[in-house]
Parts: C-alpha cells; sequence; structure tokens
C-alpha cells in the first residue's frame, strides 16, 4: 500500500506552491488507496512557532485535506533523532566539526555557487586528542562521513539521477553546534519510521535525495519512491514565496472558494484542461503523473485577477 506524506516547514501561512505540492501527494496515495500523513517540520523553533504549525493543520482541513494518523511534530522528536545518530556515532560514521561559519565560506572553491559549499573535511582528519581539546572551548557539529561513490536513483518524474557524494556535496551535518538536529537525519528516520514509501516534494530538494537514500543505507532503511514536482511560478515566471502575501491562504480565502482555489492549482499543474473549481475529492479519480507537467507550471488565475 502507497503511504504518502506532506511535511510543510511552518514559518508562515501556506502558500500556493504548498498547497500545490500537499495536493499532488495527496492525490497520489488517495487515488491509489493509500495513506496520507502530515508531519511539521519544526525543528526549528524559533522560527517554526507552535501556533504557525497548529495554524498549517487548521489551513489544511480548511482545504479539504484528512489524514491518517495524528501529525507528527518534528520539535517534540528529539530523543529518537538522538538514538540514530549515537548508532551512526558508533559505526563510526559521525565526526564532531569545530569549523565556524567563516571558515566554511572561506574554503569554498570559486566554481560553487552561493549556496553550495562542499566541505572540504578539515576536522575528519582530527585526532580524538585533538577534538578533545577543541571541545573544551566550542561546542562541535557532528557530520556523516560520506563515501567517494556515486549515488543512483530514478525519480518519478525527472527519471535518472546521479551524484557523487564526496564530489558533490562532501560530509554534511547531522547536528548543529547549537544541539538542533539536521533536515537529512530528521526526515529520513520520520519517513521511515512512519512507513512513508513514497515522497512528493518540491524540486528544489532535489538535490538532497542522494544523501538521504545513503543515509537510509547507513540506518538499514527501505528508500522510498520519489516525485519532485515542478516550482509554481507566478504568471511573470518568478517562484512563489512566504513573502508573496496576495498568495497566501489568508488572502487567497477572501477572494476565492476552496474549490476554486484547487481547480486553479489543478488546471496550473495539468491535472484538469480546464481551469474551473474541484475539491479534492473530485480530483481523486482524475489523477494520473502522466498528466502532470515537467517543466515548471505558470500559475492559472481566474479572470477576475487579471
Amino acid at each position: 500500500m502507497i503511504t504518502g506524506r506532506f511535511a510543510p516547514t511552518p514559518s508562515g501561512r501556506l502558500h500556493l506552491g504548498n498547497i500545490l505540492c500537499a495536493m499532488l501527494a495527496y492525490l497520489s496515495a488517495r487515488s491509489r488507496g493509500g495513506r496520507f500523513l502530515v508531519r511539521i517540520e519544526d525543528l526549528d523553533v524559533p522560527r517554526c512557532p507552535r501556533r504557525l504549525g497548529e495554524q498549517v493543520l487548521k489551513d489544511l482541513r480548511f482545504l479539504g485535506f484528512d489524514w491518517d494518523e495524528e501529525p507528527l511534530w518534528q520539535s517534540e522528536r528529539g530523543d529518537v533523532y538522538r538514538h540514530y545518530l549515537d548508532e551512526m556515532t558508533r559505526q563510526g560514521l559521525v565526526y564532531p566539526c569545530f569549523c565556524t561559519r567563516a571558515q566554511l565560506m572561506a574554503s569554498r572553491a570559486p566554481n560553487q555557487g552561493d549556496t553550495q559549499t562542499v566541505y572540504n573535511g578539515a576536522c575528519a582528519r582530527l585526532s580524538a586528542e585533538e577534538a578533545a581539546r577543541m571541545a573544551q572551548t566550542r561546542a562541535p557539529a557532528l557530520r556523516l562521513r560520506v563515501p567517494d561513490r556515486e549515488m543512483a536513483f530514478t525519480d518519478g518524474l525527472y527519471g535518472s539521477q546521479r551524484e557523487n557524494l564526496a564530489r558533490d556535496c562532501g560530509d554534511f551535518i547531522l547536528r548543529r553546534s547549537d544541539g538542533l538536529y539536521g533536515y537529512q537525519l530528521a526526515v529520513v528516520v520520520d519517513d521511515a519510521l512512519s512507513g512513508v514509501n513514497e515522497v512528493v516534494r518540491g524540486r528544489d530538494i532535489l538535490s538532497a535525495t542522494p544523501r538521504q537514500i545513503y543515509l537510509q543505507e547507513c540506518l538499514g532503511f527501505p528508500t522510498p519512491s520519489y516525485i519532485h514536482i515542478p516550482l509554481l511560478t507566478d504568471a511573470d515566471g518568478r517562484r512563489l514565496a512566504k513573502r508573496d502575501r496576495d498568495l497566501d491562504l489568508t488572502e487567497l480565502s477572501r477572494r476565492h472558494s476552496v474549490e476554486e482555489i484547487l481547480g486553479m492549482l489543478a488546471f496550473s499543474a495539468g491535472i484538469l484542461e480546464e481551469c474551473r473549481p474541484a475539491s479534492l475529492r473530485q480530483l481523486i479519480p482524475v489523477f494520473d503523473w502522466g498528466k502532470v507537467r515537467r517543466e515548471d507550471m505558470r500559475l492559472a488565475r481566474w479572470e477576475a485577477d487579471e
């Protein structure tokens, strides 16, 4: 049985890009008689206060979503992540890293983008004595050693994907120096323990997948199928974000019914052949991944909005 999920980070109200991802994950699972779960990824509690997570759940119910278990809150699962981090530490796969952000930025190769830094492994070469001495003055982050080999998988929309972990991402963080568990560890553990076997999420997370597959390998977890969906843009081709107040659910619900919002998204994604109102229940029987666009999706708008 398919078990899908929607796992938002509650740093603001849902916008149309979030709703589209939730809708496709939900329709993919429900159209095949599968289960659908919700997880609130609120690891960064100061940025993601509880009230925003509760608002996300309220918004999903307003839109007609239902789910099969009580939502998971990552902020409540520190002991679970610690257990699996300790397991990998015992395997010798984890080491402390004392590098500052300034040091990491200074070590970046000239051809790396502004948001990509492949760690050079400086702290992996520290002796146990050196690491213990440095830990007396600075709390370390904890990194996972990655092998110099290629990880391959097939994405449901984008096909064959390959990445060399050592060359393309480097040893990555499992727990920050402030004690906050990393996204890669938390998402892998939660998907596995929840029985999630289909992950539908945005194309912007596609590059993280090889790291997560390697973590699954280290922990003996199965690898789910992955479907990374194109980004939703406005009529001018600009990516939607939480800063787009006119496209978050607060403003949208003042101008449109739930069925109009969902129908607009379904048409933008290619599920519907015309822009018309539709509920989630009405979209289930017409959903097919073969209809979903592979290129970035430009948001269709009702005539009254144009």
